[in-house]
């Protein structure tokens, strides 16, 4: 590449025109509900409204998206009051009674789907400590510790949460593991607690002794108890996209730690593997799932592309830049950036395409849906700026 600097600028200011120009205007125009609070997600491609019901997932995700942004884009006012709406509407409406969390609510907060995951709680929980952030009030970081401590709860008491399958096939899964890493990182930024930093150890541990399998050059999704390898299509399943969010969850830890040696080389291994399991070379982007072992995936979108797999490559592969210096990731984040923003765009409604078939063309128009909506791009976008100001910083230390 001829001009790093060049090049990373202009990232710079994509991502930074994106966010301020489009996609944050759509979700507040689109999706922002004025009449009782809180974000609706499901709108169609020029952002009508296709159904009120509200995921829970995204009252926290937006949340979290509006505080970021503002945190680190723009100080824009609207920005942070959608974040108070919506939190808000949270606390009034998306608890149960036991504590934990629906998944989904009618558009005045009434409940309608619980789930037996605590994925509800972790983006409530990342969306109070940074809205803590955003507007000072340390009450909100408070209580996103607190409900860390409860999901830790929630996960470590037998019997509180249904096990997916029955005892016949003990089994543990790589989403939780990972996300536990993030969320920890992002409330330690509002509040300091041993808790946090103790189980992103914990989990970074799991990872690396049970889910990397250096037999299949492989991070999988789901593993027997200690790690062990189950030979269904299920244990065989590689989800390139988790794997690549995981890779600079671990490289921002590293960082965090004054560019921890060992973290760095996991993260670093996890990226490249995955990257060469995800990366598609007939068409490019990043596939939806593979097989360990090569057999058929039986998963019904196992070839489609989706939105957020190409946003997490954009941000590991700069992650890893940052920390390498090796030119290597520089060409793997322009492979991935030239593919995603040829292809999920959507130039005349704006926002992004989320569903598209392999070879680039769009499966559906929908904006958004229940697992849609502001939060992978803006967070992309956010997280992307972010590192190419840390890149452009570095160089210029380099020049002097």
């Amino acid at each position: 590449m001829k001009n790093i600097t060049d090049y990373i600028q202009q990232w710079a200011n994509t991502y930074k025109d994106d966010m301020q120009n489009n996609i944050m205007p759509f979700w507040i125009k689109y999706g922002l509900d004025r009449v009782n609070g809180g974000i609706y997600t499901c709108v169609d491609r020029d952002g009508a409204l296709m159904d009120s019901t509200k995921s829970v997932w995204f009252q926290g995700r937006f949340a979290f998206t509006c505080s970021y942004a503002y945190n680190h884009i723009e100080k824009n006012p609207a920005w942070l009051q959608a974040a108070k709406s919506t939190l808000d509407f949270i606390e009034k409406y998306c608890f149960d009674s036991d504590g934990r969390m629906y998944f989904e609510v009618t558009a005045d907060g009434r409940p309608l789907r619980k789930r037996r995951y605590i994925f509800s709680e972790s983006f409530a929980a990342i969306a109070m400590s940074e809205y803590s952030i955003a507007s000072g009030d340390k009450t909100y970081a408070v209580k996103a510790l607190e409900l860390f401590k409860r999901m830790q709860y929630f996960l470590q008491t037998p019997g509180l949460l249904a096990p997916k399958y029955t005892d016949t096939l003990p089994m543990k899964g790589h989403s939780i593991t990972m996300i536990l890493i993030n969320v920890a990182s992002r409330i330690r930024e509002a509040i300091q607690d041993e808790c946090l930093t103790r189980q992103i150890d914990e989990s970074i541990s799991c990872l690396e002794k049970d889910f990397l399998h250096p037999e299949f050059k492989a991070l999988l999704e789901t593993v027997g108890p200690n790690g062990e390898f189950i030979d269904s299509n299920m244990g065989r399943t590689i989800n390139p996209g988790h794997c690549i969010e995981t890779a600079w969850f671990l490289l921002e830890e590293s960082k965090l730690r004054g560019r921890d040696q060992n973290i760095k080389e996991l993260g670093l291994k996890i990226l490249d593997w995955s990257w060469e399991w995800g990366w598609d070379k007939e068409f490019g982007g990043i596939i939806n799932f593979k097989d360990c072992r090569n057999l058929p995936s039986q998963d019904y979108a196992q070839d489609m592309k989706f939105w957020w797999p190409q946003t997490e490559a954009i941000i590991a592969t700069l992650y890893a830049y940052l920390m390498t210096k090796e030119e290597k990731y520089l060409k793997m984040h322009q492979q991935i950036s030239e593919w995603t923003y040829t292809h999920f765009p959507d130039k005349e409604y704006g926002e992004w395409y989320g569903y598209l078939h392999r070879d680039g063309t769009v499966a559906q128009p929908a904006k958004g849906n229940l697992f849609k909506g502001p939060f992978h791009i803006p967070r992309m976008m956010t997280k992307g700026y972010m590192l190419c100001e840390e890149i452009m910083s570095e160089i210029k230390k380099e020049i002097r």
